[in-house]
């Protein structure tokens, strides 16, 4: 249950375990949900304010933490939602279905859409390559370090799907402290995971002046801005101890920019497919629970590695999420492996099918096709 009083400061909130009660921000682990929720805006309204207008499209995920808000229809239909039963986002269609009114003193989160999106696919992705990776004995002693780097900063700005690309291709360096390892202004020609040790990040100003803008240590990818936006480096690193670097040249970092082929197939191509596609829906559980599509089983796309035993090689699989970022990734993952593989193009919202899903019958599979639970 959420709380119950309006904190006056905005720091009041100790939002974690707030946010993860929501959907779906429950299915991720709370390293992402708290790097989800740096850039997340908490709204405090008084009774009568408007949080958010009906025909707008604003691409937040909007929850309610406090009090009360009315949801009023063009059809003059309204809605009241309290914070204690209120898990989902609100009125989540774009644009607005509904206003949104606030009927008491309340407090609302707002999160960006395409951040959540990236954030739950990065997230699921990781679990899936760790998963893959476990059972690889060549990589038993450093799967420590391989998780650090699915971990990273690199995955908010590239494709985490092209992770285990780069495994491989990084080779270590051994650094001294007080080395200098990137400088500004240089054109940038690799970047660097930090795999011990701790650097110093500087920025000179307009002034020539030396600002000291963070400490960074093991995990920490840096020098990568530079290759995903083609500028001159932006910030000089120092090491501040001794350690080791894993170094990515610049062309082995041009792999991770590269979106995979994957397939994609809209409604009206599946019904001219020679055999039945199965639906998969690649969300997460509580995703699938608030409502899915007729005839489709849920195989959230972190579990994917564990449960393609329940996939048959010559069965075409349709996978689907909200946006196509998730069942992409599952597509290309699983057809590298030879399943007949597709994506559903758009996802639910792109292809107009999020009015069709359904909440009141289950379906798992079982030779690979679907059946009523």
């Amino acid at each position: 249950m959420h709380a119950q009083t309006i904190p006056t400061q905005p720091n009041q909130w100790n939002l974690l375990p707030i946010a993860q009660t929501f959907v779906p921000l429950n299915a991720l682990k709370p390293h992402y949900l708290e790097f989800l929720l740096e850039q997340g805006q908490v709204e405090y309204l008084y009774a009568g304010q408007q949080v958010f207008r009906r025909g707008v499209c604003d691409y937040r995920h909007v929850y309610l933490l406090n009090g009360r808000i009315r949801l009023e229809y063009s059809s003059g239909y309204s809605e009241s939602v309290a914070a204690k039963d209120s898990f989902f986002p609100l009125a989540n269609e774009m644009p607005r279905p509904c206003d949104g009114i606030a009927e008491t003193d309340c407090a609302v989160l707002k999160l960006d859409s395409e951040r959540l999106d990236r954030i739950l696919s990065w997230s699921q992705i990781s679990d899936y390559l760790l998963s893959e990776l476990s059972v690889e004995r060549d990589y038993d002693e450093d799967i420590g370090w391989i998780k650090t780097v699915l971990d990273s900063n690199l995955f908010y700005k590239v494709p985490p799907v092209n992770a285990e690309r780069i495994l491989d291709r990084m080779t270590p360096q051994v650094v001294l402290a007080g080395e200098v390892i990137l400088r500004q202004g240089e054109i940038g020609n690799c970047c660097y995971f930090i795999k011990e040790g701790a650097a110093r990040v500087t920025r000179r100003n307009d002034k020539g002046q030396e600002q000291h803008l963070a400490d960074i240590g093991v995990g920490r990818c840096f020098g990568e801005d530079a290759l995903v936006y083609e500028t001159l480096r932006n910030a000089t690193v120092t090491m501040a101890t001794d350690g080791v670097l894993m170094r990515l040249e610049k062309n082995d970092f041009k792999l991770l920019l590269l979106e995979p082929q994957v397939e994609e197939v809209s409604e009206e191509d599946c019904q001219g497919f020679a055999d039945t596609p199965v639906y998969i829906d690649v969300r997460a559980e509580s995703e699938y629970d608030a409502g899915h599509l007729l005839l489709a089983a849920n195989i959230p796309l972190g579990l994917l590695s564990l449960k393609k035993r329940l996939l048959r090689l010559d069965v075409p699989y349709v996978f689907y999420c909200d946006t196509g970022r998730r069942s992409r990734a599952a597509a290309y993952l699983l057809g590298k492996q030879g399943y007949n593989t597709f994506a559903l193009k758009g996802g639910l919202i792109g292809a107009g099918m999020q009015y069709q899903l359904i909440s009141d019958t289950s379906y798992i599979l079982r030779d690979g096709k679907v059946e009523r639970v």
